[in-house]
């Protein structure tokens, strides 16, 4: 519990340091990119902090231009850190909660980050559609399509919304699986564990002439992916369950 007060207080001080005159400077410039290099170096020294490693694989399968929906699993609250570190420069859609902190959340409007009232449905669907038009515009996204933070580490249901958002605006999907980092920070717990999180990209899910009615198969395709890059104690029970049993030993010659 120390570990993660010191984090959190460090990090706060970081932000009210060097947040105001940057989002300043933002206002009057109208240049953005130093608020958002600025959070990057923060979520660097808040994992650094944290004693939390980040480990990386398939790098190489990120789309460099054009408009592209990351989707992520989500185990605990440095999955956001981890990821932003390592992609490329991203929007994002975040619960409305992190929108009213000081200073923070005036930085997350400035970069168009879209807020979302999980509990309101109409509010839920306005959000989709702003950020259909943010991704249209060439901006990529991540998103963490489970709605919210897993309590055992395992893969959840996926939400239709943003894949509505994929469809609707023809971007790829890139699956990207995060693996232990629910080890490190446990939902519903202040208590901060250091440890490695291992981070996969997987390859692209095209939507390009793709219709709402292809979503089911779009969302088995990442769900899939995800699944793929998880340890088995990270999967759903139900999808560990469906697994066939392995074949019985072969019988030792003193049973023959």
């Amino acid at each position: 519990m120390i570990r993660a007060f010191f984090v959190t207080a460090v990090t706060f001080a970081y932000i009210l340091a060097v947040g105001p005159p940057l989002l300043l400077y933002g206002v009057l410039s109208g240049n953005t990119d130093p608020v958002y290099s600025a959070g990057i170096l923060g979520a660097r020294m808040a994992l650094w902090l944290a004693g939390v490693k980040v480990e990386t694989h398939g790098l190489e399968k990120i789309p460099r231009h054009g408009p592209v929906v990351f989707m992520s699993n989500h185990q605990g609250n440095c999955d956001p850190p981890a990821l932003i570190i390592i992609l490329p420069p991203v929007t994002v859609i975040g619960k409305k909660e992190f929108f009213r902190i000081p200073v923070l959340g005036r930085a997350m409007r400035m970069r168009k980050f879209v807020p979302v009232d999980r509990k309101d449905r109409e509010q839920a669907v306005v959000a989709v559609e702003e950020a259909i038009s943010i991704l249209k515009a060439g901006h990529p996204f991540l998103v963490f399509p489970e709605g919210t933070r897993s309590r055992d580490g395992r893969l959840q249901p996926l939400k239709k919304g943003v894949f509505i958002m994929a469809i609707k605006a023809e971007a790829p999907i890139v699956p990207i699986s995060v693996s232990g980092s629910s080890k490190i920070m446990t939902k519903g717990k202040f208590v901060i564990h250091p440890g490695r999180v291992r981070i996969t990209i997987h390859e692209p899910v095209p939507t390009a002439g793709r219709t709402l009615d292809d979503r089911g198969l779009i969302m088995e395709q990442v769900r899939q992916a995800l699944l793929s890059g998880l340890e088995k104690d990270e999967w759903p029970l139900e999808e560990l369950a469906a697994q066939p049993a392995p074949p019985s030993p072969p019988p030792s010659a003193a049973q023959i």
